[in-house]
């Protein structure tokens, strides 16, 4: 059986075992939770990256943002309360619409 060893979502056992084939889970405990959804963090914007097309990374950055919700959860907020961080770090500073790129500062 080829080895996975990975964190995958949740309904990903049952769509193996409808297609007939066998497979081994577990369920990570909390602190193994905390470092596999990282890891999987870091898996999708890999993937991200490898996307060749606008399709592909929509498809990925649909992942990342599947995970950055469980995150979320682990942190003890909501995915709601994410983007009220998020939107007042965005009045605070901006977004990123205007393709600054900084280049350097003195003093």
């Amino acid at each position: 059986m080829p080895v996975s060893n990975k964190l995958v979502r949740d309904r990903i056992p049952q769509i193996i075992a409808k297609n007939g084939q066998n497979y081994e889970a577990v369920t990570l405990s909390t602190e193994e939770f905390k470092v596999e959804l990282r890891r999987k963090l870091l898996e999708e914007v890999d993937e991200y990256f490898e996307a060749s097309t606008d399709e592909d990374a929509i498809y990925e950055l649909s992942d990342i943002i599947e995970v950055v919700r469980s995150l979320a959860g682990m942190h003890g907020k909501s995915y709601e309360d994410l983007e009220e961080t998020r939107e007042e770090k965005e009045k605070e500073r901006g977004a990123f619409a205007e393709r600054v790129f900084l280049k350097s500062v003195e003093g």
